[in-house]
């Protein structure tokens, strides 16, 4: 009876022990996958995730670099002044402000252009190449574009034009914009809304190119108009293109720091809170402060960027369902 059992028993103990062999291989030709990932991996880690790291162990530090010898430890205290401070408010409300300013027209404008060229038209690819041209500049240089060569009120070109308007109606004297000094935030918002529109733009025209368009031609048949297949169709299949351009364009621009800095220095109410880190750091030399308020800025970050990976995890799943 042992003799019989042992044969039955047997069979199956060699059974189990390939199985393992197999798992045991699986996970070698895994590792051996994943191993030329691995200095990359390591790379990525030493460079942003370690800094940010020491910029959180920072944060909760009262460390100014005028008095070392008064560095300790402060808990929660930069957060709550982060919070409460009038200066670090009110970076905090221009930062909301020039986010959702820039993000609502650039889709507004970015939508009005991805359904014209969604449209068959003679130099359809050259205008499309040169629309998309704002977004290949560097942010800096475009910035210094819209100060020098559009907004500059001695020479640049939005005051040449009124000039030139009204020189034709026998005007001597026209009217002079400043906006850099009349309205700094708007100079900001036109900056960004020029830079960030062929971002838009691209996302949304490619959600219009993905439309079914066998449901777009029943509707013509059955005589909608255009403006009800916009409406009952395209609109809705653009929902999700919208929500992943806004919160993409939000994930930038809320860590915008270019054309504060370049267009007004952050000055007459521009200063967003990326600009407000900055001068706490170099100015105030308040390194603990500063690093609270930059973990803000990550942790707002992080927030918004979770919705947009839902975003396009969902427009995947959607894509693959066809």
């Amino acid at each position: 009876m042992t003799t019989a059992t042992a044969r039955i028993s047997r069979p199956g103990h060699n059974a189990a022990k390939p199985s393992r062999d197999a798992k045991s291989r699986e996970r070698a030709l895994a590792w051996a996958r994943r191993a030329p990932l691995l200095p990359a991996l390591v790379f990525l880690i030493l460079v942003t995730q370690l800094p940010f790291v020491v910029t959180l162990i920072i944060s909760f530090m009262n460390w100014n670099s005028l008095s070392p010898d008064k560095t300790a430890f402060a808990g929660l205290e930069n957060y709550a002044t982060v919070l409460t401070d009038p200066d670090l408010r009110q970076a905090i409300f221009t930062t909301i402000l020039l986010t959702v300013s820039v993000v609502l027209i650039s889709l507004l404008i970015g939508l009005g252009l991805a359904l014209l060229l969604d449209k068959k038209f003679i130099g359809r690819g050259l205008a499309r190449t040169l629309l998309i041209a704002p977004f290949l500049v560097v942010p800096v240089a475009a910035a210094l574009i819209w100060k020098h060569a559009l907004l500059n009120p001695t020479y640049g070109l939005i005051n040449g034009v009124l000039t030139w308007v009204w020189s034709l109606f026998g005007s001597a004297a026209a009217p002079q914009l400043d906006l850099l000094s009349q309205a700094p935030m708007m100079a900001v918002i036109l900056s960004l809304v020029w830079q960030w529109t062929p971002f838009m733009m691209l996302i949304l025209l490619a959600g219009l190119q993905s439309r079914p368009m066998d449901t777009v031609e029943a509707a013509q048949m059955d005589g909608a108009t255009p403006w009800g297949i916009f409406r009952h169709l395209t609109l809705p299949h653009l929902r999700q293109y919208l929500e992943l351009g806004g919160l993409l364009g939000a994930i930038y621009i809320v860590q915008n720091f270019d054309a504060v800095f370049t267009l007004t220095a952050g000055g007459l109410g521009t200063a967003n809170l990326p600009y407000a880190i900055y001068q706490t750091f170099y100015f105030a030399n308040e390194y603990g402060l500063a690093s609270a308020a930059g973990v803000v800025v990550v942790i707002g970050t992080i927030i918004v960027a979770t919705f947009a990976l839902r975003t396009v995890f969902s427009l995947f799943k959607k894509e693959a369902a066809r």
